[in-house]
């Protein structure tokens, strides 16, 4: 399935749901945290195993620990610590969104992780210096993050 531009959203929900697992490897996105932005010069990535996160959101707010699973078919990432007791009285790893989450320190053991980094880097810096050129390149014009002012 192609993805849509419709702005329906029930069309943007259904290719949400429908999404293929290397689409939704991509929606499984979450901020950097600023010292990592800064110090890698882009705004998110996805969320894989081994990355430590904190928790923004929810019932386990401001819980800081290392992704133990990441589930592409239910869109969700399980927390190390971040558990729940089931009927029977076993703990299970409570669910959480990648959008709820901001990661302060990255799984740099893939090789092509840090390809990957430093492309969106590069990319970032090209768009920020066209930003800048189009502004009349005055540095006023251009934010800190790059966002018009």
């Amino acid at each position: 399935m192609r993805w849509v531009k419709s702005s329906q959203p029930r069309k943007q929900r259904r290719a949400l749901f429908n999404a293929p697992l290397h689409k939704r490897q991509k929606l499984m996105a979450a901020p950097l945290s600023p010292e990592l932005r800064k110090q890698y010069g882009i705004r998110s990535l996805p969320v894989r195993v081994g990355d430590e996160v904190v928790i923004m959101r929810g019932d386990f707010k401001g819980h800081r620990g290392k992704v133990v699973r990441v589930d592409l078919r239910r869109m969700r990432i399980f927390v190390e610590g971040v558990t729940i007791t089931n009927a029977r009285g076993e703990p299970r790893y409570y669910p959480i969104h990648p959008s709820n989450v901001m990661i302060v320190s990255l799984n740099l053991d893939d090789e092509r992780r840090r390809q990957i980094i430093e492309r969106k880097r590069r990319q970032r810096e090209l768009q920020l210096a066209l930003m800048k050129a189009a502004a009349g390149g005055s540095a006023e014009a251009i934010g800190e993050e790059g966002k018009a002012s």
